[in-house]
Order: C-alpha cells, then structure tokens, then sequence
C-alpha cells in the first residue's frame, strides 16, 4: 500500500484541528492497520478540545474514539473484515480484566487518548478486542454510521446491565441527546418502562416517535415540580413507587443534582455523564433509601457483539440518531457541536 495517511491533529486547547500527512505506520504481530469508515463525535472530545480535561497523550494528537472501519493489514484471519474498534481496549490479562472489568484495565488503550485516534484516513490498533461487524448488519446500515456502536451505544448497553434493570421497572433517562437516546431505547427493548427528561423538544419528540413511554421538558422547572410531574408520570404509567432507575446522561451539574434528588426507596443512580462540576448532595440519602450510586465507564469489549446482536435482529434501530459529515469539515462539526447546533450524532467520515 503507497497511499499516503491522513490525519487531523489537535494541537492546542480550542485551536483549528491541523490537517497531518504521513506515510502508513508498519504493524506489529499483533496489530491491525484500519482504513476508518466513519468515527463519531463524542463529549469526550470536546472535553479534550474544549473544556481543559488533559489527554494521556501529549499535544499534537488525534482524536476520536468511536470509529468503525476495514482491516487492511495485519493477521490474515481479519484481513478484509469489517470492525467495530472499542473505545477502551484492555490488556486481557490483569486482576481487573480477569474479574470481568476489562472496561477497567488500568493498562487500557483508548484511541484519541493515549494514541492517535479515528479522525484520520487510518489507524493503528491493538487486534485482539476488534469486533466483528456480520454482512447482515451492512445490509441495514453503511458501515460509518456504525461507528457510534463503539460508544454512544455500547457505553449505555453496559451500564444498564450494570444497574440490574428488570422488565416492568421505571426507567429515567435524565438527557436524551447522543448516548441518553440509546439509554432510553435499551431500556425499552429490555421492557422497563421509560420517562426520558430533556431540555430540548425536538430531542424529546424523537424520543416519543421512537416508542419512548413518557417525555418531560424539564426547562426552567424548579426541583419539586419536576418531582411532582415525574412521581404524576410514574403512576400513569402503573410502575411501583420503588425500585426505580435513573440514568444521568446529560453530563451537568444540574443533571446530576436532580438524579440524586429523583433516588427513591431501593432506587439506582447511575452515572453516565461527565462534568468537571462538583455537585453538593446528601449521601445520607443513599442510607436511608437503601439506594444504589454506581458509575461507568465505557464498555468492556466482551458485551460488543451483544450489542451488534441487538441491531443486527431490529430491535434497535439507529437511522434517526446518526448524521455523517465529511471528515475535512471537522472544525465546523466540532464548533457546531459546542454550541449544540445538532440533534443526531455527528459521525465524520474520510
């Protein structure tokens, strides 16, 4: 292969991302080099670009973490076979990744972090946790769009297995914007009933028109109405006053105070979203609620075929939440994407 490499490079906080050439990287024995069919726009990268959270890796540096795309060099066995790329790559072989928090490994991998990442022509990776994207399921969908598996999917998918989430359970997605969507419609397919709580119409309507049990525009609302209206909602909707589960998606302050307040008798908080923010809340709270506060991070690559199951069969569909951009228009995207210009999630392809 004589074709050059192409790659936009951050080199400093808020500045233009730099157009790099260079000639394709040689691989190891247990590498694989991928020519990146698409790679979505995360919060993460904004927070590398934008709002001062430091990457592993120094300056100038790639980004870009959810990418999909073909193997073109490397073991014969993926030679020509389509990948989801995850966006934490374990070591596979330390105390966390044999406890079955690969997710976790503190020796992980995270393109657009630690190594140059998916907003480029190419990139190199470690080949033993790549997932395999079946020909069923590019019979549905072109294969950039199925870059937003490596995140704005899989990172929800792991964390509603994480909350313990039961069929008939009330479930609040607090953001429904390019993870917060897929949390709301996994926890549907898994049969709970969904309120999703938004600042956005459009958002929220989208939500509804894709099977969303209830929606809640929760914009210049005080703390108790939004408690009242949701506690009105939950028995419309003839789901148990305990028990609930509350997924905090939208990465705010705000966000993240009204999820702790939202914790009920037996409730589960999970964390989804990031903030720099410090919250003030009453953990005595989780005491005496016998309540349940958890995190996530990512998604351990184990569930991935989990999740490309759960599209490939229809159940999930994706066609409403995923738009493509060219990748030399990255620096628009990425202005556009601060100032919340769009509704679907930006996937940039070369």
């Amino acid at each position: 292969m004589n074709e050059p490499m192409y790659s936009w490079q951050m080199t400093a906080q808020d500045a233009d991302f730099q157009l790099v050439e260079s000639p394709l990287p040689e691989v190891g024995p247990h590498e694989a080099l991928v020519k990146i069919a698409g790679c979505g726009v995360c919060h993460t990268d904004l927070s590398f670009w934008h709002y001062g959270v430091k990457t592993k890796k120094e300056l100038p540096l790639t980004l870009g973490h959810e990418i999909s795309g073909t193997v073109v060099a490397g073991p014969e066995e993926w030679l020509g076979k389509n990948v989801i790329i995850p966006a934490v790559l374990p070591c596979g072989e330390c105390e966390l990744c044999k406890k079955g928090r690969s997710n976790m490994c503190q020796k992980q991998l995270m393109p657009g972090n630690d190594f140059d990442g998916g907003f480029a022509s190419h990139i190199r990776v470690p080949v033993q946790f790549l997932c395999n994207v079946p020909d069923q399921l590019l019979e549905k969908y072109p294969l950039e769009k199925l870059s937003v598996i490596a995140d704005a999917i899989s990172t929800p998918y792991q964390v509603i297995m994480k909350s313990e989430l039961e069929a008939g359970d009330f479930a609040i997605v607090i953001g429904v914007g390019g993870v917060g969507i897929y949390a709301a419609l996994i926890a549907r397919i898994m049969g709970a009933k969904v309120l999703a709580l938004d600042l956005d119409d459009e958002k929220l309507a989208t939500a509804k028109n894709n099977g969303i049990d209830a929606v809640l525009n929760i914009r210049g609302l005080d703390l108790k109405t939004i408690k009242e209206q949701v506690r009105e909602i939950a028995k419309g909707l003839g789901v148990s006053r305990y028990g609930w589960k509350i997924f905090e998606v939208s990465g705010t302050k705000p966000g993240q105070e009204l999820g702790f307040n939202l914790i009920t008798f037996t409730s589960t908080l999970s964390i989804v979203g990031f903030t720099l923010d410090r919250t003030e809340v009453r953990l005595s709270n989780l005491m005496a609620f016998d309540a349940k506060l958890i995190g996530t991070w990512g998604c351990k690559p184990e569930l991935y075929p989990e999740v490309v199951d759960l599209i490939a069969s229809g159940k999930l569909k994706i066609d409403d939440f995923v738009e493509t951009f060219p990748l030399s228009s990255i620096n628009e995207v990425f202005r556009n994407t601060l100032n919340h210009v769009y509704k679907k999630r930006s996937v940039l392809v070369p």
